[in-house]
């Protein structure tokens, strides 16, 4: 992120390179990027004439330089942008002679998303000396939470930790979507609220009492009632709430549990630290190590690595997600 702020702010001062390589498996990102620089590097009376979008799929990388060598009409610059450019992928090497000589009144952008160049080779190394090469990596799912604060902060919003969980927990680590639904938030709620649960509830639709995050917290609880309640009301809206993630969400808080019990500084900032979660979050970790026992937590990780291959259909095809879901609490709880 403060790469990012880095990139737009070189370009806001018109320190601009020949060439903008945006690469990654995190697309939200290169998309920011590039549609700044295609909304603020030419003015509207330049766009005209001087700005090209192009798509992967539709030219070669001998189109993409041949227009790129062209010099702009009555304006500074030309900026050309390749879409999809990792449909080039095969022939991408190609661009290396440009690369050594880049047009410089020519702003060349390439969105390379959801892989990367291979950096041994050619092109890697001369886009390294002349161009901007941007990697845009996906974030791990302990760190979707601090991103999202981070986000909000920036709009002069806070939010609540369990806030910030439901949003992780249903929409997972796809910072487009959660972007998207953020600004929802941002266009129904006043600068200076902190959103909350219930916001997300009304607004977003997912509910703030029966998710993975509070079924996570009754389980730890050891709180049953609370916890059939929650998996009945997934038995009855299986779209919503898909095993499978259930299960993933489950085993990560079973074997941070595990990593919890082997820990010998079990202060409150050294858990946080160690298994990378939210201060907030920290007593659920302590009160689930005082009803799972290191041995017992070890059989969960076990029976929920059984579970994940049967919500995927393996040896389970004519059972109901929901009649999984069921047997694998009682297995958890016993």
């Amino acid at each position: 992120m403060d790469e990012v702020k880095q990139l737009v702010t070189d370009i806001k001062n018109g320190k601009l390179k020949p060439i903008y390589f945006l690469m990654g498996e995190e697309p939200y990102y290169i998309d920011k990027i590039s549609d700044f620089i295609e909304d603020t590097v030419l003015s509207e009376e330049e766009r005209g004439f001087n700005q090209m979008v192009l798509y992967g799929r539709d030219v070669t990388v001998e189109d993409v330089v041949s227009n790129a060598k062209r010099y702009p009409m009555m304006a500074e610059y030309q900026v050309i942008i390749v879409k999809e450019a990792q449909d080039l992928s095969r022939t991408i090497e190609k661009l290396v002679d440009y690369a050594k000589q880049p047009q410089l009144s020519t702003i060349l952008v390439l969105n390379y998303k959801y892989k990367t160049i291979d950096k041994r080779k050619a092109l890697y190394k001369t886009l390294q000396k002349s161009a901007v090469v941007y990697e845009s990596k996906k974030l791990y799912e302990n760190q979707v939470a601090d991103w999202i604060r981070r986000v909000l902060s920036t709009k002069n919003y806070t939010i609540a930790p369990k806030a910030a969980q439901m949003l992780v927990e249903f929409l997972g680590t796809d910072l487009s979507k959660i972007s998207n639904e953020l600004d929802k938030l941002q266009i129904i709620l006043p600068k200076g609220t902190q959103i909350t649960p219930e916001h997300i509830e009304e607004n977003i639709g997912i509910s703030k009492d029966f998710n993975n995050f509070e079924l996570r917290h009754a389980i730890g609880e050891r709180n049953a009632l609370k916890a059939y309640r929650i998996v009945n009301y997934f038995a009855e809206n299986p779209k919503d709430n898909p095993m499978v993630v259930t299960v993933s969400l489950l085993f990560s808080f079973f074997s941070q549990l595990l990593h919890f019990h082997g820990l010998n500084d079990k202060s409150p900032r050294n858990v946080a630290s160690a298994l990378k979660v939210n201060p907030y979050f920290v007593n659920d970790y302590v009160t689930a190590a005082r009803n799972y026992p290191m041995r017992k937590v070890s059989e969960v990780v076990s029976t929920l690595r059984e579970f994940d291959v049967k919500s995927k259909g393996v040896g389970s095809n004519a059972v109901p997600q929901g009649d999984l879901l069921k047997e694998l609490l009682v297995k958890i709880l016993s």
